[in-house]
């Protein structure tokens, strides 16, 4: 497109959800986005009996004179299943050839459903001819209002309704029946603007060579798979729109200025502020970064238990870690929320994979948001701080995702939540972490069978070779024989695997790729009185992989441990003056360390 775009998007809660956190972080110049409540409207086409795979939804282009704003005075109708191939502008052009009563611009159906010869004792509504497919639109609203289009086709409906009994195609039936009553509403679109992909279907004759195709609708129920001729390069003309980097639409339309975006704006402002000279200034640019967010990128559908004790593992991802996903909804039958950073081809290669494993699809309860990829950095924090953020459970269990938890922890935890009154109190309880250096492990039943594989070499505390402070706090030796929750002391370099509230505070987002992103949350969690308690039955293991690249750049970059280091004394500088006095010990812990 070379014009600014306004989409009015029809959507129910959870797409607009989707929807509005996709634009809202996609920031494209010139486009701007109105929402009007599907369940609304569903009183208004719900008594029209229909059999169209769309339900009831398709029905809602009928009332758009009455949804669309009142100023409104001509809009293009496109349904969900159509790909562009061409300026959409070009289409608006065709307005102007509206003449006398025309009303409506549609593209003649390209199948033979409405002459009523595909089977025997076949019935379809009635139309002019082939009749129209209303997959493309143009309405002229502010005409249609005067012409009282809203009895118009009701009347039409009813009428109808009394000998076909239903719609087996939702609202282009009513359309049609309309049309053929009232053929001067029509200005006939070229057909190259809905080439229909169905079945049995003609679309051949709308293109001689590829510069003809303008749009194309997949408008049979298979979609993709559809059998066609051509589809080859139709399906690959699509797959390239969705493995091209979003981002790249977030360039200015030339000559032509956006509205001024007051998120866009602040960005501007504070990246302004930065000292582009900093040897840290891509760490601290980061932070400000905006990235493209899709949520709940495959169906996800999850009633918590009535019983306030359900728990959400939370964690985060890229591409070289997908294979873990199966192993954790076997080990976890609870809702799990993911982010996962991956750039539109990634995605795409996501939805393949998951659809391709049994173990992925029969779960509705897990979340899969997508975080695009732009930058240099993994932003983990980010990451986490939107896999949290879309949970509707009371509680999370903050995890990482080279983690298998125990079998039953999703149980255990829930029944730990009542005992520790989590509900009225301040506490984050420690799920103990363990490692092994084995990638063919029998995953230990109970804590006995853990411990002899702790004495056996078999399993390791988590991080023990390493980073030994990290863990120390958890005190293993007391966790062996203990068979009650024990409380813990916060002590530097603490960074445990928990169980919180939900409305625990964020992750510090200046913290990206390897080092500091968990400890600056355990310690902020401290500031805030958080009790840690140790759970005696409660265990998880993490698998080995290849180290990620940001670990590597840690050790091969000695610039990368400067600004580290930097941002973690600016941290705790935060720290002392937003907590005061009791922020104190975290500076001398530090110093100590």
């Amino acid at each position: 497109r070379r014009n600014p775009l306004h989409f009015h998007l029809i959507a129910d809660a959870i797409a607009k959800q989707i929807l509005a956190t996709l634009f809202q972080t996609w920031m494209v110049p010139a486009v701007r986005i109105d929402f009007y409540d599907a369940d609304e409207l569903k009183s208004e086409v719900s008594w029209i009996p229909n059999k169209h795979y769309s339900g009831i939804y398709g029905l809602m282009k009928l009332v758009l004179t009455k949804t669309l704003p009142s100023n409104l005075e001509r809009v293009i109708v496109l349904d969900t299943d159509i790909t562009f191939a061409t300026d959409i502008a070009e289409l608006w052009a065709v307005f102007h050839k509206f003449k006398g009563q025309q009303v409506l611009g549609l593209v003649e159906n390209q199948s033979d459903w409405y002459l009523g010869n595909l089977w025997k004792n076949h019935r379809p509504w009635p139309a002019l001819g082939r009749g129209y497919n209303t997959g493309v639109i143009l309405l002229l609203l502010d005409k249609l209002r005067k012409m009282k289009w809203e009895q118009m086709w009701r009347l039409t409906a009813e009428r109808e309704l009394m000998s076909m009994l239903s719609t087996s195609l939702a609202d282009q039936d009513i359309f049609n029946a309309v049309i053929k009553q009232n053929p001067f509403l029509v200005y006939q679109l070229p057909c190259f603007w809905n080439v229909q992909l169905s079945d049995h279907t003609r679309s051949e004759q709308c293109y001689r060579d590829v510069s003809d195709l303008k749009v194309i609708h997949w408008n049979s129920p298979k979609k993709l798979r559809v059998k066609n001729k051509h589809v080859e390069f139709f399906r690959n003309l699509y797959l390239t729109f969705l493995e091209y980097d979003g981002n790249l639409l977030r360039r200015e339309l030339f000559g032509c200025p956006s509205e001024a975006d007051v998120n866009s704006e602040n960005l501007q402002k504070q990246l302004s502020e930065l000292d582009e000279d900093d040897l840290c200034y891509e760490f601290r640019r980061e932070r400000f970064t905006v990235h493209r967010t899709h949520l709940y990128f495959l169906h996800y559908e999850y009633e918590p238990a009535s019983d306030n004790t359900d728990v959400t593992l939370v964690a985060q991802l890229s591409m070289d870690r997908l294979q873990m996903l199966e192993a954790i909804c076997k080990h976890w039958e609870g809702p799990i929320s993911l982010a996962l950073y991956l750039s539109d081809a990634e995605a795409q290669q996501f939805l393949r994979y998951a659809q391709g494993s049994e173990v992925l699809m029969s779960r509705h309860n897990v979340g899969y948001h997508i975080v695009y990829k732009e930058g240099q950095f993994y932003p983990v924090n980010l990451l986490r701080n939107v896999a949290m953020k879309h949970i509707s459970t009371p509680y999370m269990f903050l995890s990482d995702i080279d983690f298998l938890p125990m079998y039953g922890l999703y149980e255990y935890l829930r029944k730990s939540v009542i005992q520790l009154d989590l509900a009225n109190t301040k506490k984050a309880l420690i799920v103990p972490a363990f490692e092994t250096l084995r990638y063919r492990l029998s995953f230990p039943k109970s804590k006995a069978e853990l411990l002899s594989m702790l004495d056996m070499g078999t399993l390791f505390t988590f991080r023990y070779h390493v980073w030994t402070k990290g863990h120390a706090p958890t005190n293993f030796a007391k966790w062996r024989t203990a068979t009650t929750p024990y409380r813990v002391e916060w002590e530097a370099d603490f960074e445990p695997y928990v169980v919180v509230r939900k409305d625990c505070p964020e992750y510090d987002r200046r913290f990206v790729g390897f080092g500091w992103n968990k400890v600056a949350h355990i310690m902020e969690l401290d500031a805030q009185e958080y009790e840690f308690t140790v759970l005696p039955n409660a265990y998880m293991i993490h698998m080995p992989h290849a180290p990620s690249f940001d670990i590597t750049k840690f050790r091969s970059n000695k610039q990368y441990r400067i600004c580290l280091k930097t941002l973690k004394e600016e941290f705790q500088q935060d720290m002392s003056r937003h907590y005061g006095f009791a922020a104190l010990k975290y500076l001398t812990a530090e110093n100590n360390s």
